[in-house]
């Protein structure tokens, strides 16, 4: 482990933070331009649950446009006379978007809010406060549903996420271009992409991974909560997605190495290995059912083994201020797929624009599917 005696700021220094992660398809040669306008993007979250009809917290789902989900739950809160910590969301959406999430706001023993006559003041602050650095003045809300229910909305509580994303400015809008992207969006929808975390989970300029650096070698360096939960699953979000590019340079992203460690589709289980059933593994790989996995490293059992496990030290031992302050910062060790197969996935042409839709579980990035379409996106 020939890094293991760098100092920080000597890793920081080899942290290639503009570092392109392996493609599985070869490049179109096409780029385009995404979110020129807010209702380019468009996503709806989708949460199983049956509604109990009563208890102290009211579920709102709610569709935003132009705002920051926090900043909503802030709204919410003061609009129910309520502290924020009382307002619960799955996960956080893109401000420059329409976003369709829940929130939850714990209400013991008071009525269900009057949905209508919130959305209504939001509109009157908005016009009000145009001028704040929080407002631009192109935010609004609606109301779609609201229920009782006896629990709150847990944090990543999510089943999956669609989306609608409509690509501007192709380079080229000859018949064929279209042709070509209808095709590779065909491919996608059977074999899948892999699962990288997007550049937004790094934070502009990759600063939560120098922040998750200088928490690891500082120790007077505090943050709060929130923040320290971003670098610290920044750090390993990074580790992860090297572990995967690696995958997809060996060509084994969607197959088994010996060892490994694999994730039914569309759930969290996972099993090891077993040499004795390798030609029934090979068809529920092929098939979709399960996926390759790889580590979000912490404390605890890696589960893998063999060549497997020689892939996972060879990736996590080129970060050991990563590798050990993430052992030291108490994570626990998960598992997630290597690769993600986007459902439902349409596509078409509307003039010169290309609109692709799918719907990808929780945790999953949309723009790691359009990385595999397009060879750019400004």
């Amino acid at each position: 482990m020939a890094n293991d005696h760098l100092d920080n700021n000597a890793q920081l220094q080899i942290l290639d933070k503009e570092y392109a992660f392996s493609r599985v398809y070869p490049s179109l040669n096409i780029t385009a331009k995404i979110k020129q306008r807010t209702e380019d993007f468009v996503v709806e979250e989708h949460i199983a649950v049956t509604f109990s009809g009563e208890g102290e917290h009211c579920w709102v789902y709610i569709k935003k446009t132009g705002c920051n989900t926090d900043w909503l739950a802030q709204q919410i809160a003061k609009y129910c006379g309520i502290k924020k910590m009382a307002v619960a969301y799955a996960g956080l959406k893109d401000r420059h978007a329409v976003t369709s999430q829940w929130f939850s706001v714990q209400l013991p023993g008071k009525p269900m809010p009057d949905w209508s006559k919130f959305e209504s003041s939001f509109a009157v602050y908005v016009s009000a406060n145009s001028a704040s650095v929080e407002i631009d003045g192109g935010e609004s809300i609606q109301v779609l549903k609201s229920f009782r229910h006896n629990k709150k909305l847990q944090r990543g509580a999510l089943k999956s996420n669609h989306f609608k994303i409509i690509l501007r400015d192709i380079s080229d809008t000859d018949d064929k271009i279209f042709e070509q992207l209808k095709i590779r969006c065909d491919v996608i929808s059977k074999e899948g992409v892999p699962n990288y975390f997007g550049t937004q989970r790094f934070g502009r300029n990759g600063n939560n991974l120098d922040q998750a650096l200088k928490l690891f070698s500082k120790s007077r360096f505090k943050v709060a909560r929130q923040k320290r939960s971003m670098y610290l699953s920044a750090a390993r979000s990074w580790m992860f997605n090297y572990m995967v590019s690696e995958r997809v340079d060996g060509n084994v992203w969607n197959r088994r190495i010996p060892g490994d460690v694999f994730m039914l589709d569309g759930k969290s289980a996972c099993f090891r290995d077993d040499a004795r059933e390798v030609g029934q593994l090979v068809q529920r790989l092929a098939s979709n059912a399960i996926h390759p996995t790889a580590i979000l490293w912490g404390e605890g059992d890696t589960m893998v083994e063999s060549q497997s496990a020689k892939l996972q030290s060879r990736i996590i031992n080129q970060f050991p201020a990563y590798r050990d302050g993430l052992v030291a910062a108490r994570l626990q060790a998960m598992q997630r797929a290597c690769r993600v197969v986007p459902a439902a996935l349409t596509c078409c042409r509307q003039a010169d624009n290309f609109i692709v839709s799918f719907s990808l579980p929780a945790g999953s990035y949309a723009t790691m599917v359009l990385a595999e379409i397009f060879s750019d996106l400004r």
